[in-house]
């Protein structure tokens, strides 16, 4: 009975240490390297992938690729189709990738534009009369847009400089787009400064005025001074007004 049971102890043993050794095998033979056949699940998805930007499985390799080099190291965030415009190899595959990268832009546009025509619907139904926030992406109709002239307004939150700037363009009757540096997208917060500053809900119905969160606008203009700061779109460099 006990050499029955220490062989029964010994063979449990054994299988038992021999399961790690094959979990080990199965996750190296597994494992994707570089230029050898990658996981179904993963060819699968890269078909998707390059579906969904009207590339093909060729197109989408050459992009990994690509991403894999300089190209990748300098723009890691790079989309596909400007990748491969980028490091076209012909005036051909330039133009086509130009004219997918049209297409898709002109798709997301017309998405975005449809779902802020959505919003603001929402918005009014309920909460008429309240002061609106602009969506994270989505801007209004001229606020902050590249030669539109528009003053764009940086401020923060307990600044009382930011607030009577705000009070004396709003008197003046100067359309802005304002920007709360800080605002962790939260749109209560910039909603009680902007009450606090006095802005007139119906400027901001109307987006003779317009709330937006800064989401790193300010740090990218690479402007000195303090806040707040009120600055104009001329000839391609943003100045201090």
């Amino acid at each position: 009975m006990t050499q029955h049971r220490t062989a029964t102890l010994l063979t449990v043993a054994l299988l038992t240490s021999s399961i790690p050794v094959a979990v080990a095998q199965h996750t190296a033979t597994s494992t994707t390297v570089p230029g050898r056949e990658r996981p179904m699940t993963t060819v699968r998805s890269d078909e998707l992938l390059a579906r969904d930007w009207g590339l093909t499985a060729e197109d989408w390799a050459r992009y990994r690729e690509l991403m894999q080099g300089p190209l990748g190291v300098y723009s890691p965030e790079l989309d596909p189709l400007t990748a491969l415009g980028i490091e076209a190899r012909s005036e051909e595959e330039r133009r086509h990738y130009a004219e997918l990268q049209v297409q898709a832009e002109a798709r997301r546009v017309g998405k975005t534009l449809a779902y802020q025509r959505a919003y603001d619907e929402a918005w009014q139904r309920l909460f008429p009369g309240q002061l609106r926030v602009s969506l994270p992406g989505a801007k209004a109709q001229g606020a902050g847009n590249t030669g539109s002239g528009r003053l764009a307004v940086f401020v923060k939150d307990d600044c009382a400089p930011c607030a009577q700037r705000v009070q004396q363009l709003q008197a003046a009757g100067t359309p802005f787009d304002l920007y709360m540096v800080g605002s962790r997208q939260d749109n209560a917060r910039i909603q009680q400064w902007a009450t606090q500053a006095g802005i007139d809900p119906a400027r901001v119905h109307a987006r003779t005025i317009t709330l937006n969160h800064d989401a790193g606008r300010w740090l990218s203009l690479g402007l000195p001074g303090d806040l707040p700061a009120v600055v104009r779109e001329a000839n391609g460099e943003w100045l201090r007004q």
